[in-house]
Formats: structure tokens, sequence, C-alpha cells
């Protein structure tokens, strides 16, 4: 089944919007595997619903479950997206987050108390942002990044990392070239949109020489916010996000394939958005941008206007949920509610000196 043709007299805008439409008339069950009835982590049977929800921030059509099991506590979308799928919901997202450059920063100071590495590869890097703000930390390290995208050919551009590699690291050719030649491998809000996480931890802890280190940022499925706003918890990430990974599943992962954990995590990594996120998503469903990627139709100049008028007033709503989860944040993060955990873990045997 292949989309309508679009008429190609069409202003350049509506044309895109008249493609994403006929794409989308097709249906989205095709983007879907079948739904598995195990845990993808441990294999047990014992599964239940944790949420239904859609895409709330793209407003493109489909429902996504996530399943959590009973056993493990490993929470993943069920049925999963094909990669395809993934794909098609990533599509029309810049990469860039407004609060990047903080994160960034907190993540790579992690790393100060270790021997600054010769060479680090950054795993979903996108468009370079990591490497470029832990480069002004670690001046002397040379930096490569690896992202499935095109996005990583203009990081190497901007001269943000080195080497670019497009692709997955569980690819069996870029598995082989990069075999043993990083002294640290950073993986920051990666393994939740991977197929098969575990596969890639142990794919980056092959990167590793020994005694290298691996450095983890991902959404913490236990943060109390996770239950206390369901659905519109952004780190749910539906339809983007295919795992979550309780802390306790990543650590014994990792010491199960012989790393010493030096650092396990959440108060440090802890991303004060979780509010601000959510009366975001909230309005976006009331108020929705009428150029998102979902919408069939270009709103008329009446619409457009009304939704300008009524996003400013809701503007000192979204100020108070942001001041909230700053001035929040110390307490909030040290009592159940930090929505990001943190690992650095080392390969094998210490480096000689150390």
């Amino acid at each position: 089944m292949s989309a309508s043709p679009v008429p190609s007299d069409l202003p350049s805008a509506d044309r895109r919007r008249a493609a994403r439409h006929a794409e989308q008339a097709l249906g989205t069950d095709r983007f879907h595997e079948p739904r598995r009835t195990d845990c993808p982590w441990c294999g047990s049977a014992r599964l239940r619903t944790r949420l239904t929800a859609r895409d709330l921030l793209q407003h493109k059509p489909g429902t996504f479950t996530l399943d959590v099991c009973r056993d493990c506590g490993h929470t993943f979308q069920n049925p999963r997206l094909t990669r395809e799928g993934l794909a098609f919901y990533l599509r029309d997202l810049d990469g860039h987050r407004p609060d990047g450059a903080r994160q960034h920063r907190s993540a790579a100071r992690a790393m100060l108390p270790h021997p600054e590495p010769e060479s680090w590869l950054d795993i979903g890097t996108g468009r370079g942002e990591f490497p470029a703000t832990a480069g002004e930390l670690f001046p002397y390290t040379s930096f490569d990044g690896l992202d499935p995208t095109p996005l990583v050919l203009g990081a190497q551009a901007d001269g943000h990392v080195e080497e670019a590699y497009r692709g997955r690291l569980t690819d069996p050719e870029l598995r082989t070239a990069l075999r043993g030649r990083y002294d640290v491998v950073s993986m920051l809000h990666h393994l939740e949109h991977t197929p098969d996480p575990r596969e890639e931890l142990r794919a980056a802890l092959a990167a590793l020489r020994p005694g290298g280190r691996l450095l983890v940022e991902t959404a913490d499925p236990t943060c109390a916010f996770a239950a206390l706003l369901g659905g519109w918890w952004a780190r749910h990430g539906q339809p983007r996000h295919l795992h979550l990974l309780p802390l306790s599943n990543v650590r014994a992962e990792l010491e199960s394939q012989g790393c010493a954990v030096d650092t396990a995590d959440r108060h440090g990594a802890h991303v004060p958005h979780d509010l601000s996120a959510a009366t975001s998503l909230a309005l976006a469903r009331i108020l929705p941008d009428p150029d998102a990627p979902g919408r069939k139709t270009a709103p008329g100049e009446l619409r457009r206007g009304a939704r300008t008028v009524l996003t400013g007033a809701a503007a000192p709503v979204l100020l108070t949920a942001t001041a909230l989860d700053h001035a929040l944040a110390p307490l909030l993060c040290r009592a159940g509610f930090s929505n990001t955990y943190r690992i650095i873990a080392r390969k094998g045997a210490a480096p000689p000196g150390e």
C-alpha cells in the first residue's frame, strides 16, 4: 500500500502537510510488532498495563501501551514500534533541548574525578551538543559520535566530534569497527529509544578498552512523578520511548558483565521539568500547535490569532510550574521524585596507575 500522490502545484508547506496526511491515512498498525506476552528483560509472563497514551508532542495518530513486569519492574512499549515506526514518530523533531547545556555539563562534570580520557564515544549524539559541552572540561580528549540519523554528520561538520558514525552500535559492522577503541562511552537518554537495551549495553562495553568507563543517564520509571502524572509525565515519552529501565536492573546487568559500578546517582541527574513539561503538554492538548505534524489541515488566521492570545494568557501558569520545578528540586529528588539516574561503571580491571 502506498500513499496517494500529492499535487505539485501546492505551496511547499501545504505539500508537506498533504504528504504527511497521505502517509498517516495508511494507518499506524503497520508500525507495530506483534504484542509480547513476556518481559523482554527477564522473561516473566507476569505483566500489567501501566498506561495507554497518545502522541502528546506531535499529535500524530496512534495509541501506545506501556506494560510493566511485576517481577523485575522493567517497563516497555507493548506492542513495540518497528524501526520504521520509530523513525516515523521521531521525524519532524529537531532533537534540541532548551535545558540541554546545563544537563550536559552536569553529566560531564560527573566524570571529572576520573582520569581524563584520550578517546570518548558519545552514542545517540544527535548534533553533538554533549561532546561540545564536555570538550570544554576535557580539552585533550578526542570525541567521536554515533547516531542513526544524519545529524551526526552535521556534528562532525560543526567540529563537535572528530569521527562521525551513522548507524546503531549493535550493527555488526560498527560493533566490530569500534571494538576496544575508547576510554569512555556515554549514553545519555539513549537506552529508552533502543529496541534491545541489554544488547546496547553489551555493545557499549565492547567498544571500551579494559578499565574504560561507561556513562549512562536514562529516565527512572520508579520516579514518583510517573505515578502522580501518569500519561502527562514527559519521561514516559510515548511513542518514542520503547523501554524504561529501573536502576537496579541496569546495575545488575553491568555487574554481570564484569563491571564495577563507581556511581549510581539519582540526585545529580534529576532534570527539574516534570511539572512544567506536564503543563506544556496539557496546554498543547487544549491549544494545539496549528503547524503540528499530526494536523490534517492548515488553520485559518482567526484560529491562529485566538491561539496566540490564549497561549499568552496561559504563560503565567507555565512560568509558575517552571519555578516550582526548580524551587522544589532539592527536596523532591531526595524523596523519590528524581526522574533520571546516572550510572558510571568501570569495565574490567582498572588501568595502570589508578
